[in-house]
């Protein structure tokens, strides 16, 4: 029997099954090395597909490049919040401007964004409003001008029928009554229906009813007169015909409220009142009266001015103005009247007392 040496301890023989698992693992490893060559052809880092199977994948790295493009699609959103006036001074920033980035670097871009969008729409707001608001005030205001400007026509004479029981139909100053009496510029007396044509009137009582005719501005200073309190019933009638220069008081500044008015007096005071002024030489159209000679000096330019417009009348002879004497109702309304009709007030009476120079 032959004795062999004992098994050597380091040496390790390797099986077949060995060599199999030896020849998988480099089959495996080589299949690994040529995917992950075939990959990086493609763009895809080794170090990337290793870590996402090793670690959890980052929201943040794959949306970093898309910051860019909200800012892209903000830019619309900031212009319809800019078309408003001062979009930089608005309180209450949208959406969109909240949303903006805070970095001081992102922050100064916008707002050069934001300045250049709102122009157009900032110019051509208030140019489509104006023109509407224009053509509604242009076309009002012809509509107003017509409307107003016919209502002061006192030229027509009211139809109210008046009968005194002393003036007759066929009476010289009858139109003349009427007309005055219908526009409650005289009155008569209601006690007996009568409105004695024949009474004289005094200062005051004709102050009373220029007021009534006429509505002339005030030129003059408010007179202050001695003879005048203010609780005199014709107080405020003298102040205002007396602004008006219509009357005017005596050199002693008295008025005389209840002299009786001379027809002199109440020429002068029409024509003072009209502003009528003399075209013609007074003597020349004084010499229509027989009794010039008895017109005061003070008064002959006046009496010539209200002579050449018609507003003298003289009952029963045109030729006699009897300048001195009480003027009595009849006569101060037919003077009056005349004057109304001079101012474009009253329509004209025809009458053949009417002096025609």
């Amino acid at each position: 029997m032959r004795n062999l040496p004992p098994p050597d301890s380091d040496s390790s023989p390797l099986g077949l099954e060995e060599w199999i698992g030896i020849i998988i693992a480099i089959t495996t490893i080589g299949g690994i090395l040529i995917g992950v060559l075939g990959q990086r052809q493609k763009g895809l880092n080794l170090q990337q597909w290793i870590g996402s199977l090793t670690s959890e994948p980052t929201t943040e790295a794959p949306e970093e490049p898309k910051v860019t493009s909200p800012i892209a699609e903000e830019i619309p959103t900031r212009q319809t919040v800019s078309s408003a006036p001062l979009a930089t001074d608005s309180p209450s920033p949208s959406p969109a401007v909240a949303a903006a980035p805070e970095s001081p670097e992102e922050g100064e871009a916008f707002p050069e964004i934001a300045r250049a969008v709102p122009l157009a729409p900032i110019v051509s707001a208030p140019r489509t409003e104006t023109p509407t608001e224009t053509t509604t005030e242009t076309a009002e205001i012809p509509r107003e001008t017509p409307e107003a400007t016919p209502t002061p026509t006192p030229t027509e004479t009211p139809d109210a029928a008046v009968n005194f029981t002393d003036i007759p139909d066929n009476y010289w100053a009858s139109p003349y009554i009427t007309a005055l009496v219908q526009r409650e510029i005289m009155s008569g007396f209601p006690e007996d229906n009568t409105f004695k044509p024949n009474n004289s009137i005094n200062r005051a009582e004709f102050a009373a009813l220029l007021r009534s005719a006429f509505d002339q501005q005030a030129t003059l200073e408010t007179p202050k007169f001695q003879d005048v309190s203010s609780d005199f019933w014709a107080w405020s009638a003298i102040q205002e015909t007396s602004k008006t220069n219509f009357l005017r008081g005596y050199p002693n500044n008295t008025f005389q409220p209840k002299q009786p008015i001379s027809k002199v007096q109440v020429l002068v005071a029409l024509a003072s009142g009209l502003g009528l002024e003399a075209t013609q030489p007074a003597q020349e159209v004084l010499q229509t009266y027989q009794d010039s000679d008895q017109i005061p000096e003070y008064a002959r330019e006046k009496v010539s001015a209200a002579t050449e417009a018609g507003i003298v009348v003289n009952y029963p002879n045109p030729e006699s103005l009897n300048p001195t004497q009480d003027a009595t109702r009849a006569e101060v309304a037919a003077m009056v009247y005349q004057a109304l009709v001079e101012a474009g007030k009253a329509d004209t009476v025809t009458s053949e007392y009417v002096v025609n120079p």
